[in-house]
């Protein structure tokens, strides 16, 4: 039966890892794949994280499985850290989940036992496996404009004109924050308009939150998906430790959802919990149990705060060199937008062909419609970077 399958088509940001693997050029830079990077090109483990892992050594004692959600403090846990105190914990049902990839899976599955009808919106651009999970389920998808080329932020009068299309039952997947592959965000006023808009329609927002701290801090990171999710009587929220935790090879993610009533969430849970079981029964633990204690103990919690805190600063400086160097080179303020924008990404509209350039003449990997990693930057590449992006664009 093997002789019956086909290719599947090359993920994008994994060739584009192979070709720089296999570019021998000593002065490289990688600004494709999604991980944080320090200064020196490495991911490090945080230090909370490493404390937290002696302590779990030291002091586990079994390896048994968890319950089919998994760790109950977990959930707790990272709801906390998400939705503080905006919604009633009795509304919201959890499980734990192998990454956010696993969250937004289980996430789109729950959607579909719910409503087998419902259309998923997606912002364009997206994540590109949002797309493809979708696909591979087979489940109708509808994009929505989310970002202006031209200016490199997003198109809201766009946004809203696409999402009065919305039908009820729809699910509209969000970014809370940190938006991938953009790195534009909305304003707190262009969010209260999108809960007008998705109330009225009577859609169910499905938020990926992937980068919570990784934009202007914890709180205010959370303030979009604590804003939709305490004002819509459901929500879905599929939440990442990978990037803030630093636990990528842990896969530890977490879907919520938050029902219309109380009485729901059992009946809610109880789906969830077969979700799982019926993919992987029971989600790995050894991630979500750092993270439970990181969260739960107040040093580590403060000192994987301080350290995330470094994280974030420092990826506004390499955004805040990079745009600067650029204004110098150009004498415009044509990239002033890299500023602005939040996360590890920025789209800077420019031409595929131009990307190409980019690698060929200068050694520059980025994603072809010109997503970049700034995180795979430091201070000494930033100007190799400008230089690149401008004599290609002249080329």
């Amino acid at each position: 039966m093997f002789d019956r399958l086909q290719d599947q088509p090359a993920d994008k940001i994994l060739a584009l890892m192979q070709a720089f693997k296999a570019d021998p050029r000593e002065d490289k830079i990688d600004l494709g794949v999604g991980v944080y990077r320090n200064a020196e090109g490495v991911t490090p483990v945080m230090r909370a994280v490493k404390e937290a892992e002696r302590r779990l050594v030291e002091t586990q004692e079994t390896k048994a499985y968890t319950g089919l959600a998994g760790d109950p403090a977990f959930a707790d846990a990272m709801i906390g850290l998400i939705l503080g105190e905006t919604v009633a914990r009795d509304r919201i049902a959890a499980i734990a989940t192998p990454g956010g990839t696993g969250a937004c899976r289980q996430g789109f599955e729950l959607a579909r036992l719910a409503n087998p009808d419902a259309t998923v919106w997606c912002s364009d651009p997206t994540w590109p496996n949002h797309l493809s999970i979708l696909k591979f389920m087979g489940m109708p998808t509808r994009t929505y404009r989310y970002f202006d080329e031209a200016t490199a932020l997003v198109d809201f009068d766009g946004m809203i004109a696409d999402l009065e299309g919305v039908a009820s039952g729809d699910i509209v997947l969000l970014h809370g924050c940190c938006h991938n592959p953009t790195g534009a965000n909305l304003t707190d006023e262009q969010v209260g308009r999108v809960i007008a808009i998705l109330t009225e329609r009577g859609a169910v927002p499905m938020i990926d939150l992937a980068y919570q701290g990784f934009g202007d801090g914890l709180e205010a990171d959370a303030a979009a998906t604590r804003a939709i999710a305490s004002a819509m009587p459901e929500c879905l929220i599929a939440a990442s430790c990978s990037k803030n935790f630093g636990v990528y090879r842990e896969r530890t993610g977490l879907l919520m959802a938050i029902s219309a009533d109380a009485s729901d969430t059992p009946t809610t849970q109880g789906n969830l919990n077969f979700l799982n079981r019926q993919t992987y029964s029971f989600p790995p633990d050894h991630g979500a149990r750092v993270v439970t204690m990181i969260l739960t103990d107040p040093d580590l919690r403060a000192d994987w705060e301080a350290e995330l805190e470094e994280v974030r600063s420092s990826m506004l400086d390499l955004r805040d060199q990079l745009a600067g160097e650029l204004a110098r080179l150009t004498n415009s303020d044509r990239y002033a937008f890299i500023a602005r924008h939040r996360g590890m990404f920025s789209r800077l509209g420019l031409p595929s062909e131009v990307v190409e350039r980019i690698r060929a003449d200068h050694g520059v990997y980025m994603v072809g419609d010109s997503r970049m990693n700034i995180a795979g930057l430091n201070s000494e590449t930033v100007p190799k970077l400008a230089q690149a992006i401008v004599a290609a664009e002249k080329a």
